[in-house]
């Protein structure tokens, strides 16, 4: 298998054609031998919904497609393939249904090898793409859990969901006055946006460390601003406006979604509601930046109502044995002693489940 030293792609981390002298290696790109690299990669470009790299043009001997994790290198090669492949990509459609999928696909120009598809609604398509290397179609996250009766996981893109949405509805906001109390809260509008950006730095910080600690957080200096006022190590420049306190927010987020996304989910930190774990990081991260919006929002006098799925999934992972009620937003508000249900008393003591769900008491 060649070696393209001259592909400098985001995902190298110094693996075999890399120049690092740390003491293992990484996956660069998964190679594909092909008869025509730029064709090819065009049809997994549309199967991924990711872009060939910039400087790819038909012709060339190479064709590159980036996607979170790694990437797929497409290289033009004399031999014709003949035989069935020793490897494969198996693909796991993000908002669409098994067999929706497999229809797209083979829309695009893949054939159908072998159909594996049981009338339960699992199992498996094998597909070939248009030069015949097979690949497979499952299902996705959310239709395995609805085929399973188990629950969705938290994971990075909804931290990613969730601040962005957050941002964008406070942004409307810009021009009001920051400095007011955040809904019921003792900080102001300000100081909360600063609690939540340093929220989700400290969340994703605690993934950092080779040896994560089981007992105490990560010691940076954590320290209030103000008698009364959130102690944080992370602070907005007053001078960059609500523009620059949404851009720590962004910014923290991201940190949190991109260890999320690369930690082992075997991975195990400290947290004082009980050491967790990426997806429970992940669900922390998820609630603060939900109803800390929510108080934010109160304060600025703006609307703010998050997706329901969000809500859900957050709830399933931190507050297992909340309410089934069908309003999960509300469900969500109650929990954390922002609202009321229906014939239940509202909360004024709480904490989450930060603790993997499956693991011992």
């Amino acid at each position: 298998m060649p070696c393209h030293p001259l592909r400098h792609i985001s995902v190298d981390r110094g693996g075999a054609c890399g120049d690092s002298d740390r003491m293992t290696s990484h996956v660069q790109h998964i190679t594909i031998d092909c008869a025509d690299a730029y064709a090819l990669g065009t049809f997994w470009s549309a199967v991924l919904d990711a872009p060939l790299a910039e400087d790819d043009l038909p012709g060339d001997p190479e064709a590159l497609i980036e996607i979170p994790g790694t990437a797929l290198l497409f290289v033009t090669v004399p031999d014709k393939k003949t035989t069935k492949n020793r490897v494969h990509l198996d693909i796991k459609p993000a908002d669409r249904t098994r067999d929706e999928e497999v229809e797209r696909l083979l829309a695009l120009g893949a054939t159908l090898v072998a159909d594996h598809r049981k009338p339960n609604g699992r199992g498996w398509a094998t597909l070939a793409d248009p030069e015949g290397n097979e690949f497979c179609v499952e299902c996705g996250t959310a239709e395995r859990a609805a085929l399973t009766g188990t629950r969705l996981p938290v994971t990075a893109d909804d931290v990613t969901e969730a601040v962005r949405l957050t941002a964008d509805t406070l942004a409307a906001a810009s021009d009001a006055d920051w400095r007011v109390p955040a809904g019921a809260l003792t900080w102001d509008c300000w100081e909360t946006a600063e609690h939540l950006s340093d929220d989700l730095f400290a969340y994703a910080v605690q993934l950092g460390p080779r040896t994560p600690s089981l007992e105490t957080d990560v010691p940076y200096h954590w320290a209030p601003r103000r008698e009364g006022g959130p102690w944080n190590a992370v602070f907005a420049d007053p001078e960059a406006g609500v523009a620059g306190l949404l851009q720590t927010l962004e910014a923290s987020g991201a940190l949190l979604a991109a260890m999320v996304r690369t930690a082992s989910p075997a991975l195990r930190s400290y947290h004082a509601y009980g050491v967790s774990d990426p997806e429970g990081f992940a669900a922390m991260g998820v609630v603060e930046t939900l109803v800390h919006a929510h108080d934010i929002a109160s304060g600025l006098g703006i609307s703010w109502e998050p997706p329901v799925g969000l809500c859900d999934r957050a709830l399933a992972r931190l507050f297992p044995d909340a309410p089934d009620d069908a309003d999960r937003w509300a469900v969500l508000l109650w929990s954390t002693g922002r609202g009321d249900l229906p014939g239940r008393e509202r909360v004024t003591s709480w904490k989450w489940h930060g603790a993997p769900l499956d693991a011992q008491p």
